[in-house]
């Protein structure tokens, strides 16, 4: 997958179009990932003991990654993502600014 943990993205498509957010976790097998403030699911969460109240708990919920785009650290604008070989090992590329993303 083109999109790793700590990546700052942009929703492009969904209910949630236009927020910006970090990736907290990728599913690479289903192709999907999750995007701290995005695609918010409550959760109903019981009660473990006698006394205690059962509660309401929101959650991010997993977005498909073709639903979101990688914003540049260096120019910050949304881009898609490139590889270049370098000294061996592939590193992704920003394809507005060309430059090395990580």
């Amino acid at each position: 997958m083109k999109i790793k943990t700590n990546d700052k993205v942009r929703l492009i498509a969904g209910k949630d179009r236009g927020k910006e957010g970090k990736v907290v976790q990728t599913f690479p097998a289903e192709g999907k990932v999750v995007v701290e403030g995005a695609n918010m699911m409550t959760k109903h969460v019981r009660a473990r003991k006698s006394g205690e109240k059962g509660q309401k708990i929101s959650l991010a919920g997993p977005v498909q990654v073709s639903n979101v785009m990688l914003i540049c650290p260096k120019c910050g604008k949304e881009t898609r993502v490139g590889f270049k070989l370098e000294a061996g090992e592939k590193k992704r590329r920003c394809k507005k600014c060309n430059d090395a993303i990580d």
